[in-house]
């Protein structure tokens, strides 16, 4: 029973996937697609820790890891690109 559980879970966060990939190519601003972006990280994790339970091993914990500092490095770089029109600041006055 939890097999299936986690089979259909893992369909579903798939579909879900693919809707977000539509938004964030048509998104209609930056911000829509920052946030989908951000959110295709998290499914990504969580089709990962869907895997790593179906397979029944803990060889994917550090790509887990990985990938959820990787999505908010990410997700807080586009931030502050969409706020301020720069990533890194050159000659910031002191």
């Amino acid at each position: 029973m939890f097999a299936t559980v986690l089979k259909i879970s893992l369909v579903c966060v798939s579909i879900s996937m693919l809707g977000l990939i539509y938004r964030m190519i048509k998104g209609p601003s930056v911000a829509d697609r920052v946030v989908a972006l951000d959110a295709i990280g998290i499914n990504l994790i969580a089709i990962i820790a869907l895997v790593s339970m179906i397979l029944d091993t803990s060889a994917f914990l550090e790509a887990i890891l990985l990938l959820g500092i990787l999505s908010f490095i990410g997700t807080v770089a586009f931030s502050k690109f969409i706020e301020k029109g720069e990533v890194i600041e050159n000659g910031r006055d002191l």
